[in-house]
This record gives structure tokens, C-alpha cells and sequence, in this order.
């Protein structure tokens, strides 16, 4: 058992994965977290024996998944949290069913605040503690065939700016990754595969989202914006006008089939 203890959400493919072999690769026990049963099968290959890591299946969705997680830490102080558990939901608002968009405001809004204030109440209390927080350039953008996720992520990125605000000077850190389309499932399961970014073959390596995502928190910054085009969207999207951004998010996400 090592002497730091490192929780990753989502942690069964993608950004998530790549964070949890880099937390395993600096020496943190791992508590892996995913609504997918084969999270028990991956976290069996993480770390190589060196470090322990624990499988946690729950629904993040729900504060009882949530609090499972937790549950699962038996009363270890966590060093690091990497709250990147997130959905997407993609196609036009009006033809989403409400139990989809709400899975989505459920898991990436309400179940990430309520995992946050839980993590950054025991980390105030011992007076340290690291947290990343998956955001998004998407909660830069109006989100055309996408304006449900893209709300949540607008959330995610306010909210981390506002809670490292409020822990100034109590020695817990927060840093909100903000990529962009990356090379993950994240498409295939938000139904997007029939959208000009969904079939994009150019999108961010993972495992490089997930090292500038690394860094950035262990140096402390606020934020990190991965990929350089992406950092060119981020500054673009203070100038143009809203109407503009939306405009330019349909021509990315509006399906093939209603174009």
C-alpha cells in the first residue's frame, strides 16, 4: 500500500484511464470509478502490482453512487481527486427524451457537486489536497445538437474557478481541464457518430489530454487548455458573438441526415 491515495472517476477508457496509469505511474493507490462493470477488469492492470488499486462500480448520477465511492476510501485521507465522470448527449433538444438530458445534468452537474463538496470538505479539514476537475471548451460555446452538455460543461468550468477561489490559502488546489474533441468513446456513446466531429479522424490523443491535465494541477494552475487549436477556440470564444459560436458548433455536431 502506498502512502498516497489518488480517486479517479470515469476511469474505464479515455481521459479518465490515461490519469489513473499516470497516477498509478507516480506511486498513488487508486480508487477507480465507472458505472461499466469491466472497471474491475481494467483496474486488475493498472499499476502492475506496485500500487493497490480498488474497482468501484456505481452510478455517479445518484448521490448513493456517489456516497459508494466514497465509502470505498474507509477512511483514508485522499491526495487527489480527478473528478472527470462525465456524459454527452448529442442531437437536436427538442427530440432528446427527458430522462436522457436529465442522466446528463444528473451525472456532470448535481452527483460531480455533491462528489466535490464531500472531497473538498475533508480536504479543507486536513489542509491539503489536489483536485482536477474535466471541463471543457464546450462550456466556452453554444452548444448547437449539443446544448445540454455543452451547459454542463459551461457549470463545470464557472464552478471550478469559483471553488479555487473559495479555498485560497487552505492548501487545496483545483485545476479544470478544458480539452477538446478527443480520441474516446465519448462520441459512440453520446450518439454522435453520424456528426462531422464524431467522424472527425483528427481529434487529441488521450493519454496527451491527460499529461497536460497532470501537470497543470501539480504545478498549481488554474486551468489548462490542452491542444493548440483548442487554445485558439478558448481565446476566440471571448470575441466572437454568441450567435456566431452556435453557428459555428452546428456545423460540427448537427447531424448528417438533418443538414
Amino acid at each position: 500500500m502506498a502512502d498516497k491515495l489518488a480517486i479517479i472517476t470515469g476511469a474505464s477508457s479515455g481521459i479518465g484511464l490515461e490519469l489513473a496509469k499516470i497516477a498509478a505511474d507516480q506511486g498513488y493507490d487508486l480508487i477507480v470509478t465507472s458505472d461499466e462493470p469491466d472497471i474491475a477488469h481494467i483496474a486488475a492492470q493498472l499499476g502492475n502490482g506496485s500500487v493497490a488499486v480498488t474497482p468501484v462500480t456505481a452510478d455517479l448520477s445518484t448521490f448513493d453512487g456517489n456516497d459508494k465511492l466514497l465509502a470505498a476510501c474507509a477512511g483514508r485521507p485522499v491526495d487527489i481527486l480527478i473528478a472527470n465522470a462525465g456524459r454527452g448527449l448529442g442531437h437536436a433538444f427538442v427530440d432528446q427524451q427527458p430522462e436522457q438530458w436529465r442522466k446528463v445534468i444528473d451525472t456532470n452537474v448535481t452527483g460531480t457537486t455533491y462528489l466535490l463538496q464531500k472531497m473538498t470538505q475533508q480536504m479543507k479539514a486536513r489542509g491539503e489536497g489536489r483536485i482536477l476537475i474535466t471541463g471543457s471548451i464546450a462550456g466556452l460555446i453554444p452548444g448547437s445538437y449539443q446544448a445540454v452538455y455543452n451547459a454542463t460543461k459551461a457549470y463545470l468550468d464557472s464552478f471550478a474557478y469559483a471553488l479555487r477561489d473559495e479555498l485560497a490559502d487552505t492548501g487545496v488546489g483545483i485545476t479544470v481541464l478544458m480539452p477538446g474533441p478527443t480520441d474516446t468513446e465519448f462520441f459512440h456513446r453520446a450518439g454522435m457518430m453520424d456528426t462531422p466531429v464524431g467522424e472527425d479522424d483528427d481529434k487529441a490523443d488521450p493519454a496527451k489530454v491527460a499529461r497536460d491535465g497532470w501537470d497543470a494541477m501539480m504545478d498549481g494552475s488554474a486551468h489548462v487548455v490542452s491542444g493548440m487549436w483548442n487554445k485558439v477556440q478558448a481565446a476566440m470564444a471571448h470575441i466572437v458573438p454568441d450567435r456566431m459560436l452556435a453557428k459555428q458548433h452546428r456545423n460540427m455536431a448537427e447531424p448528417e441526415q438533418t443538414q
